[in-house]
């Protein structure tokens, strides 16, 4: 699993791990049962602190994408179409939220922006 971390971010360590590892559930890399690294072992390949991926893993945990079995480490968890959906909503309202805020910094206006969204949606 390959977790890549920007110094330059907005965003905490933490929260990009996070991110990063419900991305990966939510498009299918990553699937139910699949083993994470241990917090020890992504701490050290990430050149962070064990603190930062322990609270990683238990925020991903209270979010039910793992679960962890004391002694063998952090797994994938089930995930249910329904809920992975809403998920799946929640990314992206939250990403086009980011859109809207820096639309809006550099004057976009919502014509625009519908304009820009339409033509990308239709090249893909």
């Amino acid at each position: 699993m390959q977790i890549l971390i920007s110094n330059s971010s907005k965003e905490s360590i933490y929260y990009q791990i996070k991110s990063q590892v419900k991305e990966k559930v939510l498009s299918g890399e990553l699937k139910e049962g699949d083993a994470l690294p241990s917090m020890r072992q992504l701490a050290k390949d990430l050149h962070i602190s064990v603190i930062t991926t322990k609270r990683a893993y238990e925020e991903l945990e209270k979010e039910g994408f793992i679960y962890s079995i004391v002694g063998k480490g952090s797994f994938i968890a089930e995930q249910n179409e329904d809920v992975v959906k809403e998920k799946k909503l929640a990314t992206i309202e939250e990403k086009l939220l980011e859109v809207i805020a820096g639309s809006k910094e550099i004057g976009l206006s919502l014509k625009e922006i519908k304009e820009w969204l339409t033509i990308l949606y239709e090249e893909r």
